[in-house]
């Protein structure tokens, strides 16, 4: 009952997206015209690739399963913004900003999940899903939206690799976890490259709305996916007590998907037959839209349970953690033009969105991660097994004489050198490879460093 009333609950957004749509000067006479053929493709996908990855998301459970829920109430969110577009002309960038809102939202709720959550045993799996649910921004990334969610796609690359060594002759549901989480976004750049080439597609059949009336949309939009954590929490109760939310949609037979019966491309109006001719890119709203518009966040530096939050810290040379204690883990979040020292053993260190950051710390057990920053400095002064470096751009590691057995992983970074104690106290520096040479030799990829002259 609670799942009926869940989808009931969706459906009625769209009923109530297409009242306003048929209000005066808006959709023409108002006459229904059905369920526009890429909105039937989204539901192709909805009840395949998203249905497989919320199936097996159930069966892990835990947080992975918590945050599946909440990455399908943004896919939702998309598909009421795909039924409005079918059904209107491309609105200013003012009211798409306004309308892009529930998406930009949802995106945030995936995110901050996983940040409050760096402790969890499945923190690869809530960062792979992370780092790639900016994907639904496409819908605002004219005129490469597929590229755009490839790349977003390649950055969950290096947590699921990780999954997949973990797990790969240990759980074979994880690895499933990971082919049908990455297959959600694989369906999509070809549903894009097939409906959206150049940027989300609009009606070019009705007139374009009034701002009033934009104003309602936004506002039906906003209301059908409310953005207080307690209405979020019953919608995923909901969720997670009843079967797939796809199983409430309209099924798509084989002779429904244009992809496999080229005749329905000529009905139902104008479709995109290929890319338009070069112009200069012209972003369909403002890149910012999907970040978080708020007043300057506050510099932290707390200790939250287990986990050292040091945050927004710009200008400071004299951050020091002292008082800690093996089981604590610091996480280092955009902090600028600042050094931090940390004392003692810990268990690890993660910095992120860090640019210009100098960092000291005696020993961690675990890992040292820097991810998504900019010319920063690390100091081992004792022992560290692994620090992993991925998308960073500039990155310096001194090691201590008790830490030259360390493993150091890179991946998606440039400007990295390792420098090495020496018998009198200086250091000699060693660039870490970024160009790399693949050869097939028969029976298998072989790859090797490739030393560029100077």
């Amino acid at each position: 009952a609670d799942m009926e009333r869940l989808v009931e609950r969706l459906e009625k957004a769209v009923e109530r997206l297409e009242t306003v749509c048929q209000g005066p000067g808006m959709c023409g006479d108002g006459s229904s015209k059905g369920v526009a053929q890429y909105v039937q493709a989204f539901d192709a996908l909805l009840a395949g690739p998203v249905a497989e990855y919320m199936k097996i998301s159930r069966e892990v459970g835990g947080d992975v399963q918590k945050h599946a829920e909440m990455v399908h109430a943004g896919l939702m969110s998309e598909r009421a913004l795909l039924v409005m577009a079918s059904q209107h002309q491309q609105p200013t960038e003012n009211a798409f900003s306004s309308l892009l809102k529930p998406i930009s939202e949802q995106i945030q709720v995936v995110q901050n999940f996983r940040e409050k959550n760096r402790g969890s045993k499945m923190f690869n799996h809530l960062s792979a899903v992370s780092e790639s649910i900016p994907a639904l921004g496409w819908v605002a990334m004219a005129p490469k939206p597929g590229p755009y969610v490839k790349e977003m796609t390649d950055a969950a690359m290096f947590y699921t690799n990780r999954i997949l060594k973990e797990y790969k002759d240990v759980d074979k549901k994880q690895v499933d976890w990971v082919k049908a989480y990455l297959s959600i976004w694989m369906e999509l750049q070809a549903y894009i490259k097939e409906f959206h080439t150049t940027g989300l597609t609009w009606s070019k059949t009705v007139s374009a709305a009034s701002s009033a009336s934009w104003a309602s949309i936004a506002s039906v939009l906003q209301q059908s996916f409310p953005d207080d954590s307690a209405s979020r929490s019953a919608l995923f109760a909901q969720i997670n007590r009843g079967e797939g939310i796809t199983s409430g949609l309209r099924h798509v037979s084989d002779d429904m998907k244009t992809h496999k019966n080229p005749a329905l491309k000529n009905q139902g109006g104008p479709l995109r037959s290929g890319p338009k001719p070069f112009t200069a890119p012209k972003p369909a709203c403002n890149a910012n839209s999907f970040q978080k518009t708020s007043p300057k966040a506050p510099a932290l530096l707390e200790l939250e349970g287990k986990k050292w939050r040091v945050e927004n810290q710009e200008n400071a040379t004299d951050l020091v953690i002292s008082d800690t204690e093996l089981k604590q883990v610091v996480y280092v979040f955009k902090c600028t033009n600042s050094t931090l020292q940390i004392k003692g053993k810990i268990n690890s260190i993660t910095l992120d969105n860090c640019k210009k950051l100098g960092l000291v710390f005696d020993d961690v057990v675990g890992i040292v991660e820097i991810i998504n920053s900019r010319d920063v400095k690390v100091q081992v002064m004792g022992k560290v097994p692994t620090i992993s470096i991925n998308k960073t751009d500039g990155c310096h590691v001194y090691l201590s004489k008790n830490s030259l057995d360390c493993e150091i992983v890179s991946a998606k970074s440039s400007e990295m050198n390792v420098l090495v104690p020496t018998e009198g106290g200086d250091f000699t520096e060693f660039p870490v490879p970024e160009q790399f040479k693949t050869v097939w030799n028969g029976q298998k990829l072989v790859t090797t460093v490739t030393e560029i002259a100077g």
